[in-house]
């Protein structure tokens, strides 16, 4: 691990093992960053909001942590309360979650649950409907399963399937769910991954996922955009979040960096998600920013 501060180019990941999905708050030294963006100098300062979406009500999945906690403490510090999806084993990170919304003035609520099953989706949208008082404005589909096979022979037919099941047609149905409580204005934003434009190749399945997700994201926003419903995506490259030390090797831990010299924290991909999520990007929808440390993809 590197001594170098998380924002300085230069800075390595430590070295870690965890049993998915992983936990946040097993991971120390250091915690990744979720309310703090980057200096000119490589070091933090705290996110400055400006009210950006006052009054708003968000659903985000995979909520508890990484991405999903950062976005739901960054909607709060712009005014906008969240109800977060998670798997019943990230309980303590949610709760964690809730707290630090929570600190910022704004209701996060909890629910624990497993996407793939779409029943479960519908849950999620009907409790956000009851708890919001039929008020949905943005939803952040976010969650995600990923486990690295080096050769598609080692790629078990069930591992292609509960990718599939939990990366994209969870996707699906809470849109499909979500879209008769939204209106002009809304906004859904997709997490996809800079690995459906660079071909991972060690996590084939994953990375056919978040191809799905991109296509996903544009055909949905043409069906949408004329009834005044932005449909965007996000396509992270490397970023300090549980999923790493739970899926992929030392290997491929060591070589966790991007052209900036180091990964993103979540913070950094949170920000793209307000910035989709608010009037800022008003004339923005099809589209997917490439929150990936500098990698040019052409996509």
């Amino acid at each position: 691990m590197s001594s170098k501060p998380q924002f300085e180019s230069g800075h390595q990941i430590p070295v870690s093992s965890q049993e998915f999905p992983g936990l946040e708050s097993k991971m120390h030294n250091p915690q990744p960053l979720f309310d703090e963006i980057p200096t000119d100098d490589g070091k933090s300062q705290k996110y400055k909001a400006a009210g950006k979406l006052k009054g708003k009500k968000a659903i985000i999945t995979g909520g508890d942590s990484g991405i999903g906690r950062a976005t739901a403490i960054l909607f709060a510090m712009e005014g906008a309360d969240s109800l977060i999806a998670y798997l019943p084993e990230e309980e303590q990170d949610a709760r964690e979650t809730k707290k630090r919304v929570e600190q910022y003035g704004q209701q996060c609520h909890l629910v624990a649950t497993d996407l793939r099953d779409k029943a479960n989706c519908k849950k999620v949208i009907d409790e956000a409907v009851k708890v919001f008082n039929g008020q949905i404005d943005i939803l952040f589909n976010n969650a995600a399963y990923q486990m690295v096979v080096d050769d598609i022979k080692d790629l078990s037919e069930d591992q292609w399937l509960n990718t599939f099941n939990t990366n994209i047609h969870p996707y699906f149905f809470l849109a499909k769910y979500a879209l008769p409580h939204m209106k002009r204005g809304s906004t859904i934003i997709n997490n996809a991954s800079i690995n459906a434009y660079i071909g991972r190749p060690d996590l084939l399945d994953y990375t056919s996922t978040k191809g799905a997700i991109v296509s996903f994201t544009r055909g949905l926003s043409n069906q949408q955009v004329g009834k005044g419903i932005r449909v965007n995506a996000i396509a992270p490259g490397p970023v300090w979040t549980p999923l790493i030390p739970s899926t992929m090797p030392d290997k491929a831990q060591k070589q966790f960096t991007s052209p900036m010299g180091r990964p993103s924290q979540p913070s950094e991909i949170a920000t793209c998600v307000v910035f989709l999520a608010s009037s800022d990007s008003s004339s923005i929808s099809g589209q997917t920013i490439h929150c990936n440390g500098g990698s040019i993809v052409n996509g």
